[in-house]
Formats: C-alpha cells, sequence, structure tokens
C-alpha cells in the first residue's frame, strides 16, 4: 500500500510527508518541481528510509504521472502542489495558472485512467484528496459568520482565483466521470519549514537579523489559524474516512489580526532570545496595503468534527511557540534556504518603494 503525494517537499507538503511516515508508516511517492519553496531539506529526517521515494518532476508531465502510477499503483493521491503566495501571484499570474490549474487538470486525467483500470477492492479504495484553502471563498465582514463548506466563492486574487478553479476541477471529475475525491479546503497553515515570505517565520526571521518587520496597511487583516501538524492530522482523517464528492473544511479556530501575530511574535523572542537593543516591537513598520487584500477569512470546522471526530490539538499559544522555538533551534535551515533570489523578493515586496 503507498500513496503519492504531491508537493511533498513543500512547506505543508513535506510536514505530511514527516507526520504520515511516522505515524502510519505506509510508503510515500513524493513528486515535487522543487521550485524556490521546495526543499530537499525538510525531509533530511527520511533519507536513507525505504518508505520515502521522492521524485523530481512537474505535475503538468502527464508522461511521468502516468509513470509514477503504473509503477506504484497507490491507493491514493494527496495533492498538495501548488502556487501559494498571494503577492507573488499578482506580480506573476501565469505561473499560478500553469501549476494551480492545468497542473491539477493534468493530476485528475492521470488519475482517471489510473482508476479506470483498476479492478475489486482497489478500485473501491482508491482516493483523489485535494487540498485547497479557505482563500477560495473571498472576504468576510467583521461580523460575518465564518466560512462553512456551502459558503460561496469568491475569490480576490489570482492565487485564489487559480485555486478556485482547481477546486472545481476536482468537483467536475468526481460528478462527471465518478472519480473518487474529496476536498479539503484549510485555513493559514505556519509551523516547522514554513519558507520565510510569509507572515510568520518572515517576521521571525527579519526580527532575529535586526530588520524592519512589515505590515501591510494597518495591520487588522484577520486570518485563522492552523498549526500546520494539526492540519497533517485534519487531511489524515478525511483521506481515511471523508465521505466522496464532499468538502471539509479544516481551521484551527484561532482568528488572529496580523498586527496581533507580530506582537505575540515579537514578544516570544523577547522572552526565548532577548536583544540587548531592545523589545522586538521596536522594528514594526508598516507598508502600503498589496493590492485586493483581503480582510478576513474564518473557518467553520464543525463538520469535520461531526463527521469525523477531528478538531486540532495545539492552541495558538502553543503552536506559535513551538514555531518560534523551531526557527531558533534551525538557523542552518534559514540560511539555507534565504538564497540571493529570495533576497531579491523581499526587497521588492518590502523595500523603500512600499513604505506608506
Amino acid at each position: 500500500m503507498t500513496i503519492l503525494v504531491t508537493g511533498g517537499a513543500g512547506f505543508i507538503g513535506s510536514n505530511f510527508v514527516l507526520d504520515w511516515v511516522e505515524q502510519v508508516g505506509e510508503p510515500v511517492v513524493n513528486l515535487d518541481a522543487l521550485t524556490y519553496a521546495g526543499n530537499r531539506a525538510n525531509l533530511a529526517a527520511l533519507a536513507g528510509d525505504a518508505r520515502h521515494t521522492f521524485v523530481h518532476g512537474d505535475i503538468c508531465d502527464r508522461a511521468l504521472v502516468d509513470r509514477l502510477l503504473a509503477e506504484h499503483r497507490p491507493r491514493a493521491i494527496v495533492h498538495f502542489a501548488a502556487e501559494s503566495h498571494v503577492d507573488r501571484s499578482i506580480s506573476g499570474p501565469a505561473e499560478f495558472m500553469r501549476t494551480n490549474v492545468t497542473g491539477t487538470f493534468t493530476l485528475l486525467e492521470g488519475a482517471r485512467a489510473h482508476w479506470g483500470g483498476l479492478q475489486g477492492a482497489e478500485r473501491e479504495a482508491f482516493r483523489f484528496h485535494h487540498v485547497s484553502t479557505d482563500e477560495v471563498y473571498g472576504s468576510l465582514a467583521p461580523d460575518a459568520p465564518a466560512f462553512t463548506e456551502d459558503h460561496p466563492y469568491e475569490p480576490n486574487s489570482p492565487y485564489s482565483a487559480s485555486k478556485a478553479a482547481s477546486d472545481h476541477l476536482v468537483r467536475a471529475w468526481h460528478h462527471t466521470y465518478g472519480l473518487p475525491v474529496v476536498t479539503t479546503n484549510c485555513s493559514n497553515n505556519y509551523g516547522p519549514f514554513h519558507f520565510p515570505e510569509k507572515l510568520i517565520p518572515l517576521m521571525i526571521v527579519n526580527a532575529l537579523a535586526g530588520k524592519p518587520l512589515p505590515i501591510y496597511g494597518d495591520g487588522q487583516n484577520v486570518r485563522d489559524w492552523l498549526y500546520v501538524r494539526d492540519h497533517c492530522s485534519g487531511i489524515r482523517a478525511v483521506l481515511a474516512g471523508g465521505r466522496l464528492g464532499e468538502t471539509y473544511n479544516i481551521g484551527g479556530w484561532n482568528e488572529k489580526t496580523n498586527l496581533e501575530i507580530v506582537h505575540t511574535v515579537c514578544d516570544l523572542l523577547d522572552e526565548l532570545k532577548p536583544d540587548a537593543a531592545g523589545s522586538y516591537r521596536r522594528l514594526i513598520t508598516y507598508v502600503k496595503d498589496r493590492p485586493g487584500h483581503d480582510r478576513r477569512y474564518a473557518i467553520d470546522a464543525r463538520k469535520v468534527e461531526r463527521e469525523l471526530g477531528w478538531r486540532p490539538a495545539e492552541t495558538f499559544d502553543t503552536g506559535i511557540r513551538k514555531t518560534v522555538r523551531w526557527y531558533l533551534d534551525h538557523t542552518d535551515w534559514v540560511q539555507q534556504v534565504q538564497s540571493g533570489a529570495y533576497r531579491d523578493w523581499v526587497s521588492q515586496q518590502y523595500g523603500a518603494e512600499r513604505r506608506a
């Protein structure tokens, strides 16, 4: 019994692969194109482990997808591979359309052909698990109810539009062809191996370097925060017991403003690695807001709890402490991912020309 994971060298994907091997012990074939945010170092703990097979390749390569499915005959595909950074989607949307839309289409067609050739119990057991985001639902007013699985799709960025398109493709392949699919829409993840362009790791890395902590607009944008290992356990629960064709929202029950997040990170660093120059809060800098910045996301995760008994194990306080401690303990990893291209990107996004 084997599963095929796409994007398994990225942030969430690598955490899932590590968690899967540890918790389930079933072999994983890991297909990743190793773009800027994909990092083999995330998987160093599995070096030499026969349960993990890494394949460097593109989900848009149908011949490769077909070969892997024929060779390994996985019982499930867990599809993480995606371009995921909103800012990057604004400055360069084409790659988001290619990976998130065309890539998902290619995988669905490969999965459909593979599943169509299975027989009996093997065919009955096969699953295509599509991992998506709460951003497909658009923006919530401050007092609006949290997103349920029935909330209309209202994507507002090229990234969220590309993920919405991929969700619709997955739904259509189930309803048209009968492909056995499940979809999960998660809230903002945080934790180990998070590439330092996203809010929490960027704040940690910049603070430790004495650099400005850039906050978009007034810092009052609200997100629900989910510790990445809780997300992994939620995916395992849905893959094991989710109803075919259904969508499940996976959230952390932790709505926080961006400013609250940055204050919490600064306060933890003040405690765990104090700076002689004073509190890290002194580095907070407000920058011009990005175009189309959604004001609030919030996940209602009662369906997955009601049907499958899943709830996050971490509170935000416990999860963020683990996260900050991980970055303090893994400075070599941080230095390795901060390539010249990454530094250029941060300068482009948060440089002097963007100051409010």
